[in-house]
């Protein structure tokens, strides 16, 4: 175990604590649930940085890394789904959890050949993260629950729901767009010309 590594698990003890938070019976457990993600967030690019800089990657921090990420948005997710419940919500996190799940077999079954590089991650993949993260923080923030205790920020807070809704669709769509660029990479070993 090394610092890289317990980041990375960190990020998976938090998991809990931001859903909890989120639901608990007072006006700021949103803001400490969007804390706790915002912490997880970071530590997803620190740990990583932190690996590379200093050559302390491992196999665990490879294997764990992917996992704390697809956990840690996946029950963001879940909460955003239920607690908005509508359609400009659900579609978006569908999108984003179906993804993880197809890039996932994917990247899986390229290993087994010995193609993994061809499904490393890109670009594409890195600015959609960034947009799924600021969506996240944003509509975790917003005290829905209680938004009659706050009247006088209705316009702002809505404003901020409506604006952290366009960035989670912003992202469902670069969601879609990486995951196309990973199966055109792959497509040729998918289906070998014969």
């Amino acid at each position: 175990m090394n610092l890289p590594n317990w980041l990375t698990l960190l990020r998976v003890i938090l998991i809990p604590f931001c859903v909890m938070a989120y639901f608990l019976p007072v006006w700021w457990g949103g803001l400490l649930a969007a804390f706790i993600f915002g912490v997880a967030a970071i530590t997803d690019w620190f740990d990583g940085y932190l690996a590379r800089k200093m050559e302390l990657t491992t196999p665990l921090g490879a294997f764990l890394d992917p996992v704390a990420d697809k956990l840690i948005v996946a029950a963001a997710l879940l909460v955003l789904v239920h607690v908005y419940n509508d359609l400009w919500m659900t579609l978006p996190a569908v999108v984003i959890v179906g993804r993880e799940i197809v890039i996932s077999a994917l990247r899986e079954w390229m290993a087994t050949i010995g193609q993994r590089a061809s499904v490393a991650v890109s670009m594409v993949g890195k600015v959609k993260t960034t947009f799924q993260m600021i969506a996240i923080i944003l509509l975790l923030l917003l005290p829905h629950q209680q938004l009659e205790l706050f009247p006088q920020f209705e316009p702002w807070l809505k404003a901020c729901y409506w604006f952290g809704l366009l960035v989670m669709n912003l992202a469902a769509v670069l969601t879609l767009w990486s995951m196309l660029v990973y199966l055109r990479a792959a497509w040729p070993v998918l289906l070998p010309k014969k």
